[in-house]
């Protein structure tokens, strides 16, 4: 431990995205003292490639929308099994974070009289996504980050963490990672740690993250005692890029939708009407025609069911293409351009223009663009308690995608931004306050330290002759085919025999080289964080016997009772993944009268 870097604050905060961001920001100005660690550069993280828009019930738009309408279109959504009370923080609170924002310089698209401009997304019932073109994300990071920098709090790039430490009572008041550049290793003692390291995608081969997403919140979290909910719940995109092949998976923002786009089959069928469901059916366009009509004038509610949940489209998409409806490369066609002049389309939507242009030599002011579902995000995460996220292991929080319960089994397009800033605050500020309520420096442990770095070193000196990444791909493969869109109990057990093999040959990984920037050593540990995650999500699906959500069991059709009020929670016990069932919180009679027929 001598020779380990080693830094002390009241809060550290892992990850900087906008949930990340967020926490540090509300920590600092508590008055803890603040550290923000990032495994990449600062305003590089995932968050900036979020495109379409941050939803908030502004009525900006539509003065009929409310907060109480965004929260039940947030749990209709999620197919009820949303944790009600983060809902309803979130549909609450989400307003105020987005004028916050504006207050610090995000500078959104307006309305000809000067208000932010919103526009429609998949599952909400009014216009509600506030947006910078499709480039959303990105002045949200600027804006935070922005933010963060003046009020002084330390960051600390390219560090990955590699485990959490805790106190002889089990509180977790420190971390361990390593500088990716040099590879020497660096603790943090911490009175509180906010864990907001985003998704986990990079364990599926055709997916809209980018290369940070894998995982590590969750399993840090796991590793150190704590629940995660619902893992099963995982969010296929239903427009990435499938063509050309380098460029698979890449996300198609669903603004392309909301601005009318609409989706085609290989017979120039606008398919998605053969596929409404009765759960939005009343809200939804019966015919082409009152399509067309309902994105021209808007004079009634109903949505083109281009702008159904993503699950729903997905689901859809994948029918096509297993029906033989697919356009050449495996996908549908999702069309712009007989919608909306060129000119409106590189306005609304620049990136789509020059990523299309760029990756596919494809003009979509002229092309349609060939899409299919891509794997998106986790609904799931570690389990949290809805008003500070404290996890279920003390002084740990977390916000953000690493988080789960917010969104039930399936989020709505636009609610992972607000849920980033609504939920980043929260956790900020109960870090802090219980941060400022602990005296003196964080003991930490050296025996708990020198093993982290003894078994991170460890890959250098095995004798194994595995290659991580040949390891990543296998991992990948079996994930996309096994535990994908759609999922059968047969594959499921075929995943769980595969992930079990995975982490022997993991075990085996042998590195080369030396500490300085060693990509395959990351990668090794990488691994780690993505075994764990797969496991949980594939013994999670096995045990969620019903199709719900972003989770589809084609031999489980449908929803059943049995499942309606229950959580899928995983904890590690022994070192073994465990699963059991446990009833969700529920909602009270106020917020439940929402959802009687004739409720809006």
């Amino acid at each position: 431990m001598n020779d380990t870097e080693r830094y002390d604050f009241d809060v550290v905060v892992i990850g900087a995205g906008g949930a990340g961001l967020r926490a540090a920001i509300e920590a600092r100005e508590m008055g803890a003292r603040t550290a923000l660690v990032c495994k990449s550069l600062l305003g590089k993280a995932h968050t900036v490639m979020a495109e379409g828009g941050i939803a908030a019930a502004l009525a900006s738009v539509w003065p009929e929308d409310n907060w109480e309408v965004h929260f039940r279109d947030t749990m209709r959504g999620g197919k009820m099994l949303n944790n009600w009370r983060m809902a309803q923080i979130h549909a609450l609170e989400s307003p105020d974070r987005v004028l916050e924002l504006e207050e610090w310089g995000a500078l959104f698209d307006r309305t000809p009289d000067g208000r932010i401009l919103q526009r429609d997304f998949g599952g909400h019932r009014y216009a509600r996504l506030a947006h910078v073109g499709d480039r959303t994300g990105l002045e949200m990071i600027r804006a935070l980050q922005h933010r963060a920098v003046s009020i002084g709090i330390d960051v600390f790039m390219e560090c990955k963490i590699v485990r959490l430490l805790q106190d002889g009572a089990g509180a977790v008041n420190g971390a361990v990672g390593f500088w990716r550049e040099s590879g020497r290793f660096v603790t943090f003692g911490a009175k509180a740690v906010v864990l907001a390291t985003g998704g986990l995608g990079k364990a599926w081969k055709f997916t809209t993250n980018s290369w940070e997403c894998t995982g590590d919140g969750m399993a840090l979290a796991l590793w150190a005692g704590a629940d995660l909910i619902d893992m099963e719940a995982i969010q296929f995109h239903p427009t990435g890029m499938v063509w050309p092949p380098s460029a698979r998976g890449l996300l198609v923002t669903e603004g392309v939708r909301g601005d009318g786009g609409v989706l085609k089959n290989r017979d120039g069928e606008r398919f998605m009407f053969n596929y409404i469901t009765p759960f939005f059916a009343a809200e939804t366009a019966e015919s082409i025609e009152e399509g067309d009509q309902w994105y021209t004038n808007k004079k009634d509610f109903r949505r083109p069911p281009e702008l159904l949940p993503r699950d729903e489209v997905a689901r859809a998409i994948n029918s096509e293409v297993k029906a033989g409806r697919g356009s050449p490369h495996g996908g549908v066609f999702l069309d712009i351009a007989s919608r909306r002049t060129p000119e409106e389309i590189r306005r609304l939507l620049p990136s789509m223009y020059h990523q299309f242009k760029e990756l596919a030599d494809i003009d979509i002011t002229t092309t349609p663009m060939e899409v299919g579902p891509t794997c998106h995000y986790a609904m799931g995460g570690i389990r949290v308690e809805a008003d500070t996220e404290a996890t279920t292991v003390a002084g740990l929080y977390a916000a953000g995608e690493a988080a789960g319960g917010m969104h039930g089994s399936n989020r709505l397009g636009g609610n992972s931004l607000s849920d980033l800033v609504v939920f980043g605050r929260r956790a900020g500020l109960a870090a802090a306050e219980r941060a400022l309520q602990t005296s003196g420096v964080q003991e930490l442990s050296e025996t708990q330290v020198a093993d982290v770095t003894r078994h991170a070193t460890s890959y250098f000196d095995n004798e194994g002759t595995e290659d991580a990444y040949a390891v990543h791909r296998a991992l990948q493969e079996t994930m996309q085919a096994l535990v994908g869109i759609i999922r059968v109990e047969s594959e499921l057990l075929e995943a769980k025999e595969r992930l079990a093999e995975l982490a022997e040959r993991a075990s085996k990984c042998a590195v080369e080289g030396n500490l300085q920037f060693n990509p395959g050593w990351h990668l090794a540990l990488d691994l780690e964080s993505m075994l764990a995650v797969s496991n949980c999500t594939t013994l999670s699906a096995i045990e969620r016997r019903e199709s719900r959500g972003g989770h589809t069991r084609d031999d489980y059709p449908g929803f059943r009772p049995e499942f309606e009020n229950v959580n899928m929670i995983t904890r590690l016990v022994d070192g073994e993944y465990v699963v059991a069932q446990e009833p969700k919180p529920q909602m009270p009679d106020e917020l439940a009268k929402l959802f009687e027929e004739g409720a809006h």
